[in-house]
């Protein structure tokens, strides 16, 4: 990829690997620390052209394309500031790669966050021309984490997403017992910011949620919590923590859903993290069909703190 400069017009020709994609979606890719809203303004001031004409944001570039991008002059972060990153690589190949995300490490920058999971493996591997989350963990989540290497790849996977094909499940510990009948929840879920910014979700009333469903079974019970294995069959953002909060039974250790007082005594007792771990991940290979099953065993501290449970 041509490096954009910042004092000069940059030209670009499409290739194949980036053929098909909407035209504000690849400038938000290649203008990494560039604000989307700058984007959108060049874009819609005409300064940046497809063949020499103005064009629409959702144009799809195709190959051959050339792209005109103006003088980029806007305050981004030194690239630097982000520290090469690895991580336990679960599966690896020329179009997919998943890893073991540790939790208190973000997926991505933002919110808060200088950088995650993507921006350190873009600095670790620059020789690789193409790298994109496929989705997202909440940053106390613990457990796999797919990325895709090849365009053709990721478009594949959302697909595959959308239609529910992937088979993801996760381990939680709840506080007190879970209800053994109560193995398939689909309570619609609706996002909100707090006061002060905070993204949050909260089980809707009337129409104004996104439809959810989580599939729960138990896996062990103990004296004051259950292990449970949670089942996604939709993907939104807290869905799992906030089903089992809405459920009688939040997570252990969740900052945001829990039980904040009994956190701390958990805090005391070992469990200073979130217990929810994407344990498993079953799915054809986005460009191959061959069928993939990756695991991640539970991290040391969490199956520690159910050793200490257990005796």
């Amino acid at each position: 990829m041509t490096d954009i400069r910042k004092d000069s017009v940059t030209f670009l020709d499409v290739d194949d690997g980036d053929s098909g994609q909407r035209l504000d979606n690849f400038l938000v890719r290649i203008l990494k620390g560039v604000p989307k809203s700058h984007i959108y303004r060049i874009l819609r001031s005409g300064e940046v052209r497809v063949n020499k004409g103005r064009i629409d944001a959702s144009y799809r570039i195709q190959t051959g394309d050339n792209i005109r991008i103006p003088p980029i002059r806007v305050a981004e972060r030194p690239v630097n500031d982000v520290p090469p990153g690895s991580f336990p690589v679960v599966y690896e190949d020329n179009a997919l790669l998943v890893i073991d995300k540790p939790a208190g490490v973000a997926v991505h920058g933002g919110s808060g966050v200088s950088f995650g999971v993507i921006e350190q493996l873009r600095k670790a591997h620059p020789d690789w021309k193409y790298l994109e989350l496929v989705h997202r963990l909440d940053r106390e989540t613990s457990g796999l984490l797919m990325l895709a290497k090849k365009r053709s790849a990721l478009v594949k996977l959302h697909d595959m997403m959308r239609a529910n094909i992937p088979d993801k499940r996760y381990l939680a510990l709840g506080l007190g017992s879970w209800d053994p009948s109560n193995k398939s929840v689909k309570l619609p879920l609706f996002k909100f910011h707090t006061a002060d910014g905070e993204r949050r979700v909260k089980v809707a009333e009337g129409d104004d949620g996104q439809f959810a469903h989580t599939n729960f079974s138990v896996i062990e019970r103990f004296a004051d919590f259950t292990l449970v294995e949670a089942h996604l069959r939709t993907g939104r953002t807290h869905q799992i923590r906030v089903h089992m909060q809405a459920s009688g039974c939040p997570i252990a250790g969740d900052e945001k859903y829990g039980d904040f007082a009994f956190n701390k005594e958990l805090a005391k007792r070992g469990l200073k993290r979130m217990f929810l771990h994407a344990r498993s991940l079953s799915l054809p290979h986005p460009l191959t069909g061959e069928p993939l099953k990756l695991e991640a065993p539970l991290p040391a501290e969490l199956e520690g703190f159910l050793k200490k449970l257990r005796n």
